[in-house]
């Protein structure tokens, strides 16, 4: 990308935020607040140091940002269409990767902003609770871990709302479409995992690669999906078909 089209592409990111934190009312910034008591001291009170220490919140924080970014990337073209401004964006100088990216670009940062945030909140809120206990922080490769299949899976899911939200007439119907798209991705691993042959099933647990590898594995999957996704949206963005 040129300077300018990232210039264009933060230029239509601000404007999402600015529209998310005021013109969308109060909900947003009450949601926000929320998000944050709830995963950054309600819960981690409740759960003590296993929130910063166990390996299966790591795993519970790695789907965090994937699900930040499904509450707004349905807003992305439907929201515009809606409001009757996608007529008015489209009408601009702005490049089609710009509008686009912008678009992936607003959720993403939002969800990263929102997720680091009530993490670090958490660590505070952990130790003044067990301070007694001595001081606790995330391990390194867990912090890393976290925010590596957490970033692609927001890209992932933000590509695949931007591709729904073109097609959709209202928000509601993005909205709707997405979930149902997220829920049939989780569940199709599952049922093929269940539809495969018991000795199968047992070879796989007695070979499977460490926690570390299964880790990687994941970000490698996830990377690629993410370039398909994500060059899928750019094939299927055409001002021609949105402003018709």
């Amino acid at each position: 990308m040129t300077t300018t089209t990232v210039a264009d592409v933060l230029a239509v990111a601000s404007k999402e935020w600015r529209e998310l934190l005021g013109q969308r009312g109060g909900r947003g910034k009450a949601g926000i607040a929320l998000f944050i008591a709830a995963f950054g001291i309600i819960i981690p009170l409740q759960t003590g140091r296993a929130w910063i220490t166990s390996p299966a919140v790591s795993v519970a924080w790695s789907w965090v940002p994937m699900f930040l970014v499904s509450t707004i990337i349905a807003d992305a073209f439907a929201g515009e269409r809606e409001r009757h401004t996608l007529e008015t964006l489209l009408a601009t100088r702005l490049s089609d990767n710009a509008i686009l990216f912008g678009k992936i670009t607003a959720a993403f940062g939002y969800a990263g902003a929102m997720t680091i945030t009530s993490q670090l909140i958490a660590a505070v809120t952990v130790n003044l609770a067990t301070w007694r206990s001595g001081l606790v922080f995330y391990s390194p490769q867990m912090f890393v871990t976290m925010c590596a299949i957490g970033a692609c899976g927001a890209v992932f899911v933000g590509a695949i709302g931007v591709l729904i939200s073109l097609r959709a007439a209202t928000v509601r119907q993005a909205q709707q479409a997405l979930s149902g798209t997220i829920v049939l991705l989780l569940l199709l691993p599952l049922v093929a995992v269940r539809l495969l042959p018991a000795e199968w099933k047992r070879s796989v647990l007695a070979n499977a690669p460490a926690a570390s590898q299964l880790a990687v594995i994941g970000f490698g999957a996830l990377l690629l999906l993410d370039i398909g996704a994500v060059a899928l949206a750019m094939h299927r963005f055409q001002r021609n078909r949105l402003i018709a």
